[in-house]
């Protein structure tokens, strides 16, 4: 793609957006001179931390105990 001006970009940003992010090379120039080249932000998932929970959950005895007639019964299994 040949270079876009200023006026051009600002009238058609949508379009140039969509064409950067389809792989498309947009160079915006101010008169004849490029200025800036417009690239997509490429997102990363967060990193997974393991251990991140560490100290801020407990699991008690009473979790291992079998469920009573009425929280089976809340729970549609009786």
């Amino acid at each position: 793609m040949k270079p876009v001006t200023i006026h051009a970009a600002k009238t058609n940003l949508s379009r140039l957006i969509e064409a950067a992010c389809a792989g498309e090379d947009v160079v915006i120039a101010r008169g004849k001179t490029p200025v800036v080249r417009l690239i997509p932000v490429e997102t990363r998932a967060p990193k997974r931390r393991f251990g991140s929970m560490r100290g801020r959950a407990r699991v008690t005895d009473a979790f291992f105990e079998p469920l009573s007639d009425a929280e089976l019964k809340a729970w549609g299994e009786k």
